[in-house]
C-alpha cells in the first residue's frame, strides 16, 4: 500500500505515543530522551522525532540545545519531552530548587505537587526535562507535554494527579496498537534496540565477503568491456531495467535469492548516477517496500566502494517513512564507504538539520517522474 494511503493513525501525547515510540524510531529505545516535534496549526502532526542518550543533570542543558537545534530548520509548532529510563524515583530535593518545572508546578497547582511528591520522593529525570524546557523557550516553541516512560508505565510530570504519583503510572496500551499495525502495512520491522538495527546492516564477511568481492571484479570487467563497445546510453538502459527489475523481483510473492553475481550487477548499475537517482523513484508508493528490501541486501553483501550508492538509496527510502535512526546509520554506512559522496553528503546535511519526512517523500516522487529528474538530485 502506498504511504499516502495508510490512514492516519491518532495518538495522545501520554500513553498513547509512549506506546509508539518503537515504531517512531524504529526500535525499543532504552536510557533515553526522545524529542518529537509537532507541525500543524494547531500542533497536529507528527513530524522529526530525535532520540539521544539519557544524559547526566549536568550535561542535560548542553545536550537539550543540541537536541532542540536538530529539530528542524523551521521550528515546530510544538514538541513532546519523553524520558525513557528505569531509573528508580529520586529523594525530593536531589533537584536544583530553582528547576524550571520544579517553579511552574509550585506556581500552578502547590497542592497538586505535593500530591505528585509522595512520601519524599520525585520523578527521576526532571533536570533532563527542565534543561528541554529551557532550551525550547529559548527557541520559542512550546513544551507541550513531558513524561515519563518506565517498566511499561507512563508518567506526566506536570500531572499532579494520584494516577502520575511516584510509584504509580498509566499503564501502556497493550496488544497491537493501531501504529504498529501501519507500521506492518508500511513493511517496517521493529529492531530491540539500535544495536540490532546496526547489525542488520552488517557486512557480510569471510567466505561471503571474498565470493561476492570477486565476482565485482569480474562482472567490473565486464561492464568496462560493454562501455566501450556499446557507449554509455546502452549501458545506462540496461542497467535501469536491471535495477527495475529487481525491485520488482523484490515484492514479488516468491523473490528469488541473489547470487553473488547479480549483486555485483546490481552494484555496478547504481554506479551510474541517473540509474541510481531513477532507482529513488522506486523508494517510495507500492514499490517502496520491495526497494527498502533490496537496498538492504545490497548493502550488506556489497564491498566498498560499491555500497553507497545502495546505502545512500536505502537512507532516503527509510527517512520517507520516518525511520529516521536507520537513515542515519545507512549514511554512516555510505559516508564510511567514499565520504565524498555528495547525496550522501546532503542527506546527511538534512537529516542532521531535521528535514521531515514529508520533503523526502516529495524528493523521491519528484525522482521517480522522468519530467523533474531533469534537477541535479546530486552526484
Amino acid at each position: 500500500m502506498p504511504l499516502d494511503e495508510i490512514p492516519a493513525v491518532r495518538l495522545g501525547t501520554g500513553p498513547d505515543l509512549a506506546a509508539a515510540l518503537p515504531q517512531l524510531l524504529g526500535f525499543v529505545p532504552s536510557e533515553s530522551l526522545v524529542l518529537v516535534a509537532l507541525t500543524g496549526s494547531p500542533a497536529a502532526r507528527v513530524g522529526v522525532t530525535l532520540r539521544v542518550d539519557l544524559p547526566d543533570p549536568a550535561d542535560a542543558p548542553a545536550l537539550a540545545a543540541a537536541a532542540v537545534a536538530r529539530l528542524g530548520h523551521e521550528p515546530p509548532a510544538a514538541v513532546v519531552a519523553l524520558v525513557v529510563t528505569e531509573a528508580p524515583d529520586v529523594q525530593d530535593g536531589d533537584h536544583d530548587p530553582g528547576d524550571l518545572l520544579d517553579r511552574r508546578l509550585h506556581d500552578l497547582d502547590p497542592v497538586g505537587l505535593r500530591l505528585l511528591r509522595t512520601a519524599g520522593l520525585d520523578l527521576p529525570g526532571r533536570p533532563v526535562v527542565s534543561a528541554v524546557a529551557g532550551a525550547l523557550a529559548a527557541a520559542g516553541v512550546p513544551l507541550l507535554a513531558a513524561s515519563l516512560v518506565r517498566a511499561g508505565r507512563c508518567w506526566d510530570y506536570d500531572c499532579a494527579e494520584p494516577c502520575c504519583d511516584p510509584g504509580a503510572g498509566q499503564l501502556l496500551p497493550g496488544g497491537t496498537t493501531e501504529l504498529a499495525a501501519a507500521a506492518v502495512v508500511r513493511g517496517q520491522v521493529v529492531a530491540a534496540d539500535r544495536a540490532e538495527l546496526v547489525a542488520r546492516l552488517a557486512p557480510v564477511a569471510g567466505p561471503a565477503a571474498v565470493a561476492v568481492g570477486r565476482a565485482c571484479a569480474v562482472v567490473g570487467a565486464v561492464q568496462a568491456d560493454a562501455l566501450h563497445r556499446h557507449g554509455w546510453e546502452a549501458l545506462a538502459d540496461r542497467s535501469w531495467r536491471l535495477v527495475r527489475d529487481a525491485v520488482a523481483d523484490a515484492g514479488s510473492r516468491a523473490p528469488r535469492p541473489l547470487t553473488d553475481e547479480d549483486v555485483a550487477r546490481l552494484g555496478w548499475a547504481l554506479t551510474d548516477l541517473e540509474v541510481r537517482d531513477q532507482a529513488m523513484g522506486l523508494g517510495t508508493g507500492p514499490t517502496g517496500p520491495a526497494a527498502e528490501a533490496l537496498w538492504t541486501e545490497l548493502v550488506r553483501r556489497l564491498p566498498p566502494p560499491l555500497d553507497a550508492a545502495p546505502a545512500t538509496l536505502l537512507a532516503a527510502t527509510a527517512w520517507a517513512r520516518g525511520d529516521g535512526t536507520t537513515a542515519g546509520i545507512a549514511l554512516d554506512r555510505a559516508l564510511d564507504s567514499q565520504p565524498t559522496y555528495a547525496l550522501a553528503r546532503l542527506l546527511d546535511q538534512g537529516l542532521a538539520a531535521g528535514l521531515p519526512p514529508a520533503a523526502v517523500r516529495d524528493l523521491l516522487t519528484r525522482a521517480g517522474d522522468p519530467g523533474a529528474r531533469s534537477e541535479q538530485l546530486g552526484a
